[in-house]
Parts: C-alpha cells; structure tokens; sequence
C-alpha cells in the first residue's frame, strides 16, 4: 500500500468507496455521494489523500475541509476517512490519518475534527489511537432516514502547534 494525493483520476473510485460508507448507515448524515465537482470543491487541495494497493486500485481515502471562514478558526478543519469494504482492517484508515496529520500540521492547523456516529465503534476507536479525544456528545443533532442521530465530537490537537 501506498499514500499518495487524492487526484481527479481517483475520483470514480473515491466516491465509490464514499457511497459504500453512506450505503452501509453509520458513516454520515449524506444519503449520496457528490460529483466529483461538488466533492473537490469542497475539499482541501493540500490536505487529502488516497490508499493504493499496488495495482493501483483505492483502497481508502481521507480528506479535509475548512470549519470556517473566521480568521480564529484558520488552523482547525473536519475531515472524513473512508475505507473500502474488501480493504478494512490493513491498517488503510490509519495511514490515511497519518498522512493527514502530517500535512495539517506541516499547514500550521493546529485542530482536526471530525463528528462520528456512537454507533461506528471501529471508526471511534481508530480515531482514538491516532490522538484524537472526545470532546462531547451532541445529541439528537441531525435526523438520518427520518430518525434522530447523536454524533460524537473529536478532535485532534497537534502536540506541535501549541
């Protein structure tokens, strides 16, 4: 497995593995996938990236987006890590998530942050060994196929942008 930057030429791929996660219930609010338009605008240039097997296939993505566009906020971001089906367990998400602390904080953010359903244990607890802590609970905070979902709050606060 390789960690490479998340190019155009990844997109069916990506978003394939994207819509396998909304698919499966307990990976986001989203029903579907964006295009690849809508995705890449919303995700930062510098700051996503792709597993690939070595023939090229992805196995996982992860990516980054702005939390806002508040000067004070300028070194926190949210992502999303995605993995897929066939290639859970490889240690996939947690290189992603290495990749991606090690561009945010060669950036200069010094937060990453990420809402994750109570029901994805495996997703929780890859988050907690990369460093990232709960912050909290936020109840009832969205409905999902017409019922209400809680999301549990991390974040990730760099040990080297103190």
């Amino acid at each position: 497995m390789r960690i490479e930057v998340l190019l155009p030429e990844h997109a069916e791929q990506v978003l394939g593995i994207y819509q396998a996660g909304i698919d499966e219930g307990n990976a986001t609010f989203e029903t579907h996938a964006p295009d690849w338009a809508a995705f890449d605008k919303a995700k930062l240039p510098g700051h996503r990236f792709v597993a690939l097997d070595d023939g090229g296939r992805v196995l996982g993505w992860v990516a980054a987006s702005t939390v806002s566009d508040r000067c004070a906020y300028a070194g926190v971001v949210e992502h999303s890590v995605y993995v897929h089906p066939e290639a859970r367990g490889l240690g996939v998400a947690r290189a992603l998530l290495d990749a991606l602390i090690a561009s945010t904080e060669a950036a200069g953010v010094w937060t990453i942050q990420s809402g994750i359903f109570p029901e994805n244990t495996v997703s929780l607890a890859l988050h907690a060994r990369a460093g990232f802590r709960i912050i909290g609970t936020r109840e009832r905070i969205g409905r999902h196929h017409g019922v209400w979902r809680d999301v549990i709050l991390l974040e990730r606060r760099s040990p080297v942008l103190t």
